[in-house]
């Protein structure tokens, strides 16, 4: 008797671990989709956008396949190209501004006993701490009494103010992650300190500053508001292009400008990928 009570006792943890096993397969296997669903729907759709000619409620998948849009997209006379060079040309502006800040301020600010150190860190937050469109609509009132609205000087500093959080707590990283026992050396043997930044500090910030860069230029390349408010309507943005063409209810034209911006976004993030080292990124905040 006590034999088979124990046998069935067996059997029922064996019934059991099974069931949990499977109950546990198909749980994950159920938020695995949702979450592929709710990443690469979006994204799915988007594709088919892209080449849909004509699609209609209630149909699934469009009426009509093509690339006639993507034609119109890229024609010479279309205003995606020269929106897109605008993008670009401003995008680069930014950096440049960012890294002209960010490269003294961030090995200054690499330095522990620099005087209110977490004060001036904290000073490039600030853009962050607000809601983006206050702040904007005051900059945007400034700048027209300056002069500077519809400008792409006003877009290139509104960017660059954007961009400085990025790049000068990036590059206080890089800057921090430089073994000094090199810079000493380098000042032992006889070098002056610009020397010593150009030819020995600066090569091992290099990919920091890099990662810094390409993340001022992505947040430009996507910026809205600020563009809206302060270059709109004689600076035309790839943005803003696409704002422009989904309220007009043009969805090619607009999923083929979202998927412009896509391309590059996902590029370089694989690129940071190998620039951004564990021995910077433990650096950030510190």
């Amino acid at each position: 008797m006590s034999q088979t009570m124990t046998t069935q006792h067996r059997g029922f943890r064996s019934l059991k671990a099974r069931f949990t096993l499977r109950w546990s397969f198909w749980a994950q296997t159920a938020f695995i989709t949702l979450l592929a669903l709710a990443l690469f729907g979006p994204i799915a759709n988007l594709l088919i956008w892209t080449i849909a000619e004509t699609w209609y409620f209630p149909h699934t998948l469009p009426n009509q396949w093509g690339l006639k849009y993507w034609q119109q997209v890229f024609n010479p006379y279309s205003d995606v190209s020269g929106s897109l060079m605008t993008s670009i040309i401003i995008a680069l502006c930014a950096v440049v501004v960012c890294l002209l800040v960010s490269i003294p301020a961030g090995y200054a600010l690499s330095k522990h006993t620099m005087p209110w150190r977490v004060g001036f860190m904290l000073l490039f937050l600030i853009p962050q701490a607000f809601p983006n469109l206050t702040v904007y609509i005051n900059i945007a009132r400034i700048f027209y009494d300056w002069g500077l609205n519809g400008t792409l000087l006003g877009v290139v500093l509104v960017h660059s103010v954007h961009g400085l959080m990025y790049s000068v707590w990036i590059s206080v990283a890089a800057f921090s992650s430089i073994d000094p026992m090199l810079s000493r050396a380098s000042r032992n043997l006889g070098a002056g300190p610009i020397y010593t930044f150009i030819h020995v500090v600066l090569p091992q910030a290099a990919p920091g500053l890099i990662a810094a860069s390409i993340f001022v230029f992505l947040e430009s390349l996507d910026e809205f508001t600020g563009t809206f408010f302060v270059g709109a309507p004689e600076v035309t943005t790839l943005p803003l292009l696409l704002y422009t063409a989904s309220m007009e209810g043009n969805y090619q034209i607009s999923s083929i400008t979202a998927l412009i911006l896509l391309i590059p976004s996902i590029g370089f993030m694989l690129i940071i990928n190998k620039f951004m080292r564990p021995e910077m990124l433990s650096k950030l905040g510190k």
